[in-house]
């Protein structure tokens, strides 16, 4: 698993690449008897992302808004690493925010600087995992958000939970309050799913939340997922369907 930005790749006249750069941590607990279903994990990683940036803590005079503003200030990173057992244990006891899902448990920690983990996190593995869906995920709920993966990329699992924290917070960042209201108290509802070849030429020539990769690993420079406002929930817009 590995981590991934929601921006373009690095340019040295952009005042994000000048400030100290941070990173938010996400834990997914694969158990070896007992492993999550990819889309679960997909969903409950996107969740999490959410979940930590409404959190009273994250905003205000929270104990973690400074983190969060200083990490959304430079480049939006995100890393995936993966704990089972006593791993997941230790990690569990540090300051942060445990997400469920049907399958999947994620817990995401307040950012930290780019070349300071806490050493409970920094010793996970962040290769070598992925996972499977014992089926093929049913249909969206039209309700909430879908985030569409781009058909054309094969990404390792934890390359994807971070794809879909960066479209859900690219949601977020579009929401009034009221909105944003309104979908934290349903819980976030939202789906991810793989795009048809078609569907994705027309989202992403939409005025649609775009994640752009900044192809640092596994894939080169480009989208990776576009971001389709539910009929209840998050309304960042939606394509006519015939």
């Amino acid at each position: 698993m590995t981590s991934s930005e929601a921006g373009i790749p690095a340019d040295s006249s952009d005042p994000r690449d000048t400030a100290p750069q941070f990173v938010l941590p996400l834990v997914v607990r694969i158990e070896k008897a007992a492993p999550p279903a990819r889309t679960d994990a997909l969903e409950t990683a996107a969740r999490a992302v959410l979940v930590l940036l409404s959190d009273e803590r994250s905003t205000g005079d929270g104990e973690w808004a400074d983190a969060v503003r200083d990490w959304q200030d430079a480049r939006i990173r995100k890393v995936v690493r993966r704990a089972r057992g006593a791993e997941w244990r230790r990690a569990s006891a540090l300051p942060g925010i445990t997400v469920t899902g049907g399958t999947a448990e994620v817990r995401v920690f307040p950012p930290v600087p780019l070349d300071g983990w806490p050493p409970e996190l920094v010793k996970l593995q962040v290769s070598g995992t992925d996972l499977d869906d014992p089926a093929p995920p049913g249909p969206a709920d039209p309700d909430g958000p879908v985030l569409w993966l781009n058909p054309g990329l094969e990404m390792s699992a934890g390359k994807t939970m971070a794809q879909a924290g960066h479209g859900a917070q690219l949601a977020w960042w579009r929401l009034d309050d009221t909105a944003r209201k309104a979908w934290r108290e349903d819980g976030f509802p939202l789906s991810v799913r793989t795009a048809t070849p078609a569907r994705w030429a027309e989202l992403t020539t939409s005025d649609l939340p775009l994640v752009r990769d900044a192809g640092f690993t596994e894939i080169a420079p480009g989208l990776t997922l576009a971001v389709e406002g539910g009929e209840r929930y998050c309304p960042v817009g939606r394509l006519r369907h015939p």
